[in-house]
This record gives C-alpha cells, structure tokens and sequence, in this order.
C-alpha cells in the first residue's frame, strides 16, 4: 500500500500558495495507490497537477468529515465525471472499497457534521487515518488494537502549545506523543498531517523536533509505502 500526502495543512493555510512563500501546506487529503482519495478538498487538483497524478487514475473518494478544508462538492463531481465513485461513511460502517476494506469510527471532532476516522486495509497491509480530532476515542482505540495498524496518521493541528482551546477537537502534539506511548505495542509507526500554519513553527525545525520520538512529519507530495 502507497499512500501520498496531496496536502497536510490545517484550514487556515491558503488555498493557493502565496507568491515568494518560503513554505507551503495544501489543505489536507491522502491518496492510496493513486486510487483511493481520502477528503476531496479545493487543492485537490492543484496537487494531482504538481506531483503528476492522472485523475483519472483515482476510483474511489472517502470524507471524514464536511468542512470546507476536507470536502468539496465541485472536486467531488469533476472526479466523478472521470469515473471516481463517491462512497459515503458513518461511524461504525465497514464497506468493501474495490479491494480494500474500510471501516469508520466517530471522531472527537465536534463541531463537524459526524465526523470520522478510517481504518483501511488492502489484505496485506494497515493504515489508521485520523484527521482531524482530538483524543482518540475508546470504539476506534479498541480497534487500533485489534487490527494493528502498519501506519498511522494523527491529527496535529495545534502543535506544542499549551492551553489552547482547539485541543477539545485538535491534538497538540503533547496529546499525539502521549498516544503514541499507549498505542506504539499495537502500530508499526506513527506520522503526523494538518498542522495549522499558525500554529507550527517551519518544518525542518518540526522534523527534528518530533524525530527524537520516532514520529514522522508529512508534508505535500510525500509518498511512503507501508
């Protein structure tokens, strides 16, 4: 399983690149085997134009959640009129996608209409996608234990702040790092996506922050097969 970052950004980065940016974030989406999309947001294209991705190529779409930085109706229909198949979740359902087998589970992200988090397998390998939300909840912890992820993807939107009010439906990465310690036994390695541009500092200084934990940063265009 190969899955690429077409974007890792929170919603406050801009939906195109502002000219002479040192650094830049797409609003966050994922796309598997360059097949199955993970939230059609408004950078989707732009993405797939950059790391040259066929449209074409992608069959499925799944949202985990309708804010306007995760789901777009007009990407959602221009992929659908190259062939892709929009497939709806909610919490608790598990759906054959082609072949992979997706199973949902409630999110801790509240002010989103039935958000949800996915576990996705191909029969070979594992990935546990959680954008966006705060603590994990029990259902998908459980879960995470059962199926052992391979790779696992956590919400990381408000970085090392202390107090800040977004942790009831964000991680700050004292949160990620203290789920990492519990979860570590029961997954293969752990990456972290949408970080919010105000909230971060550059990337490298994250990288080498968070590679002295054994986590992963993702940024645009990174592909990493698990």
């Amino acid at each position: 399983m190969k899955i690429i970052f077409l974007g890792t950004g929170a919603a406050d980065w801009p939906a195109k690149k502002p000219e002479g940016a040192k650094e830049y974030r797409r609003l966050s989406s994922a796309l598997i085997d360059r097949a199955l999309l993970i939230d059609p947001n408004p950078c989707v294209f732009d993405a797939l134009d950059e790391f040259k991705i066929d449209p074409q190529d992608i069959r499925y779409i799944i949202n985990t959640h309708p804010h306007s930085d995760h789901f777009c109706e007009e990407t959602v229909s221009k992929l659908e009129k190259n062939g892709a198949v929009f497939i709806p979740f909610a919490a608790n359902e598990e759906k054959a996608v082609g072949k992979y087998t997706v199973r949902a589970y409630a999110a801790n992200h509240s002010t989103a209409e039935s958000p949800v988090h996915f576990i996705i397998s191909d029969g070979e390998k594992t990935l546990f996608y959680g954008l966006d939300g705060a603590w994990l909840l029990y259902p998908e912890v459980q879960a995470i234990k059962q199926l052992r992820p391979d790779f696992a993807v956590l919400d990381a939107t408000v970085g090392f702040i202390d107090g800040d009010y977004r942790i009831f439906e964000h991680n700050n990465l004292y949160m990620v790092l203290e789920m990492k310690k519990s979860l570590e036994k029961y997954v293969g390695s752990f990456c972290i996506s949408h970080m919010a541009r105000t909230l971060h500092t550059d990337h490298e200084t994250l990288c080498e922050r968070m590679r002295q934990f054994g986590v992963s940063v993702a940024f645009d265009g990174m592909e990493t097969e698990i």
